[in-house]
């Protein structure tokens, strides 16, 4: 996502680089470049001029320090007016009643089914909360059953009614059942149309004023582009949900959505999805998702993934033996795990600032680290716990086990070596992740 707009307003920047100061000619020469970007990206075209006009008035108006370039300066009044024109701070979802209720509307396709079970895992596993999902799609073929899987791979328990095609009584009853089994937030899968009709809209209003929910989420498939602002103008008219989700945000999306649809419906984007995985869900905040856009990075987001999978024993336990210089292949298969659990590498890399650029033309999917795993998995126990037994018979075993060449087993257990050294010389092991990374880099 906002990869080409990315690097369409990198572009525009360099316009004012080497510039001595802020002019409104050259002002004016890289807005229009800016603007262009944006309509290209999929945003309303007012929207696009009117962001366009802001910046340009506050840049006029900005007085220079002698110390800032105008191309750097620039950058930050493009960046705050990105933040302000995507909701300025984050909003959280609303969790309070006894059961909290949150309502899931949306076209058909826009994958509410799917944000379900994702938001379900996020609530219990993020918020402790003891969540119930109640299927209420009782048209789509199979749609009862595709929640009741996702139920069972997140564990959260699915409340459905065979033969009833009521949604209204069926999200009552739910609610009644949610109570009795001691369930305190229950999310609602609605029907979904391929367009938007009257009989779709008369329903879903129904279920909503039956159950009175806590929070409507308004869920819209970020590939539409400009027909997603569209249709939640339209949505918003009839139900004033609460908060927007923007599905499919790894498929071939400009972003326009994302940047549009708060100015169209003055609602806040409050969560992102991106992927079939069901751990896949952001919380939606405007100033890091500002940073991606202008390939600042996102370090806090990284940080957030990265303590999901902290295990603070563990550090404990690895810490002593990288004191000891005990650090051994296990160790290593093991972090590796704990750094693919984070989420896909390439997007993970773009949270830093800078690589992302630099990578963005590399092939980096959830089997870069393959090669090393199967070399790994191809050692005995002594050998991954002992490392300085590896001769050259065990070498060419492995290299045969792991379907690789004598050179990258070579390759990697000097790697290994040189990294524990480092890893020894520093004594803590905090960059671990940051080594590891280098060394897949190192071997690719």
């Amino acid at each position: 996502m906002f990869e080409s707009l990315s690097d369409r307003l990198d572009r525009s920047f360099r316009l004012l680089k080497g510039q001595g100061r802020i002019t409104e000619i050259n002002v004016a020469e890289t807005l229009k470049d800016v603007r262009r970007a944006l309509l290209d990206a999929d945003v309303h075209f007012k929207i696009a001029k009117t962001f366009t006009d802001t910046v340009k008035e506050k840049a006029l108006g900005e007085k220079i320090l002698t110390s800032v370039k105008p191309g750097d300066m620039m950058v930050k009044i493009v960046h705050d007016e990105l933040v302000r024109l995507m909701g300025g701070e984050m909003e959280d979802i609303n969790l309070k009643g006894s059961p909290a209720v949150i309502l899931i509307a949306g076209l058909q396709g826009s994958g509410k089914t799917t944000f379900s079970g994702k938001l379900a895992n996020h609530l219990k596993n993020k918020k402790g909360m003891n969540p119930l999902m109640i299927a209420g799609d009782v048209y789509r073929p199979a749609a009862i059953e595709q929640l009741e899987v996702l139920g069972e791979q997140v564990d959260v328990p699915v409340y459905s009614e065979d033969g009833n095609k009521d949604p209204v009584k069926i999200a009552k009853a739910g609610i009644k059942h949610a109570k009795q089994q001691g369930r305190n937030v229950v999310i609602i899968d609605t029907a979904g149309r391929l367009a938007i009709d009257e009989q779709m809209m008369t329903e879903i209003e129904s279920v909503k004023k039956a159950v009175s929910p806590q929070e409507i989420l308004f869920v819209v498939d970020s590939m539409t582009g400009q027909d997603a602002v569209n249709t939640a103008r339209e949505f918003n008219e009839r139900l004033d949900f609460n908060g927007v989700v923007l599905t499919k945000l790894d498929g071939d999306t400009r972003g326009g959505a994302a940047l549009s649809i708060r100015s169209v419906v003055n609602k806040p984007i409050k969560f992102v999805s991106a992927g079939e995985k069901l751990d896949s869900l952001d919380v939606f905040h405007p100033s890091r998702m500002a940073d991606r856009i202008l390939g600042m990075g996102d370090i806090i987001s990284l940080v957030e993934k990265a303590q999901e999978q902290f295990d603070e024993e563990e550090a404990r336990k690895l810490h002593k033996k990288i004191a000891r210089n005990q650090f051994n292949f296990d160790d290593f298969l093991s972090q590796i795990q704990q750094i693919k659990k984070m989420g896909n590498l390439k997007d993970l890399a773009g949270m830093i600032p800078g690589v992302g650029k630099a990578m963005k033309n590399l092939d980096m999917d959830d089997d870069a680290f393959k090669g090393i795993e199967a070399i790994i998995h191809s050692m005995t126990p002594g050998e991954r716990s002992n490392p300085n037994i590896l001769n050259g018979t065990r070498r060419k075993r492995i290299a045969f086990g792991s379907g690789t060449t004598i050179q990258e087993v070579n390759r990697l257990i000097k790697q290994f070596g040189e990294t524990r050294k480092m890893m020894k010389m520093m004594s803590g092991g905090k960059n671990l992740s940051k080594m590891m990374g280098g060394m897949q880099g190192r071997r690719q």
